[in-house]
């Protein structure tokens, strides 16, 4: 059964269906604002935070602090360079096998889940080691 969508989740949903990348709250009420589809900032995370629990939205956090939001189509997986903020995406999902047992022994309708690990990208790596 399809939940009862507000006019704004609906303006939510149609722009995320032009945006390839994750994007902030704050991006999408600029963009929105740009398409002169106003809403309050407030009304945005309002209508992503149901959205998210209706299990379109995916949010993942940087380590930074921002929440990046995309549409939740397959799971996420990151190494993220703490001193650059590079954020470099594979596919390997080393943790499926796990998600489909817990989905089975605790009886938990799971949407998607992320994996990040964080730490120095090659190029930071190589930047620390010429100032030692």
């Amino acid at each position: 059964m399809r939940a009862v969508r507000t006019r704004s989740q609906e303006r939510i949903l149609h722009l995320f269906k032009t945006i390839r990348q994750g994007v902030s709250a704050q991006d999408i009420y600029v963009e929105l604002r740009n398409r002169n589809q106003s809403m309050g900032l407030a009304t945005v995370y309002r209508s992503l935070e149901a959205l998210k629990l209706e299990g379109l939205l995916q949010v993942r956090t940087l380590a930074n602090g921002e929440a990046l939001y995309s549409l939740a189509q397959q799971d996420k997986h990151h190494m993220t360079c703490l001193q650059c903020g590079i954020s470099i995406q594979f596919n390997q999902c080393p943790v499926h096998d796990l998600e489909t047992q817990l989905q089975t022994s605790h009886k938990f309708k799971i949407f998607y889940h992320t994996l990040e690990f964080f730490g120095l990208c090659k190029k930071c790596q190589m930047a620390q080691a010429a100032a030692e």
